[in-house]
């Protein structure tokens, strides 16, 4: 209960609460990678901010397949709404994508989640 009070009160101070999770997904192993992106989607809600994670599509595409394209393009909408981007380490064109579509629209990357909690507290209004 505590923690999830510290988490609402969290959400009603920061200046950020919808966090893009970019990372690897195909190489080198898809489940794998999925199962990474939610440990940190995790410790983004865990820290009080509402992640979205287009690693989820995984299991949508298992069982209503459709293109690449079409991925990225329905992930570029999300990224359009969402206030920062973590970008998890390892190699992916798809996840470089989305952080040069991030720094198009002005939108910060962060590389941890640490760092966006720390930024995020430079930006609390008082």
């Amino acid at each position: 209960m505590e923690q999830e009070q510290r988490s609402l009160e969290r959400i009603t101070r920061t200046m950020i609460k919808y966090i893009y999770i970019a990372g690897p997904y195909t190489l080198p192993d898809k489940e794998a990678n999925v199962l990474n992106a939610m440990k940190v989607a995790d410790e983004v809600w865990e820290a009080g901010y509402f992640p979205y994670l287009p690693h989820l599509n995984h299991y949508w595409d298992l069982n209503f397949p459709h293109d690449y394209e079409d991925w990225l393009a329905l992930d570029a909408e999300w990224l359009k709404q969402c206030d920062a981007m973590i970008r998890i380490e390892g190699f992916s064109e798809g996840a470089d994508y989305e952080v040069q579509l991030a720094e198009e629209l002005g939108i910060p990357v962060f590389y941890s989640v640490d760092e966006l909690i720390h930024s995020d507290e430079d930006k609390v209004p008082v």
